[in-house]
């Protein structure tokens, strides 16, 4: 069975260009008072896997 190939780091890419999209995008529609917990959480979950992506790079 084959290694990683191009296949995959392009698929890694692709969700590291998406993550830091959806994380820029959830940043400004942050409200500057009385922030819902379940946005922090989710904020949290998409920088934590962006962070284990990019560490595989």
């Amino acid at each position: 069975m084959p290694g990683k190939g191009a296949g995959d780091v392009d698929e890694r890419e692709k969700r590291i260009r998406e993550l830091e999209e959806i994380i820029a995008d959830l940043k400004r529609r942050l409200p500057a008072h009385s922030v819902k917990p379940a946005m922090i959480n989710r904020l949290e979950e998409l920088e934590e896997e962006l962070e284990r992506l990019k560490k595989k790079e």
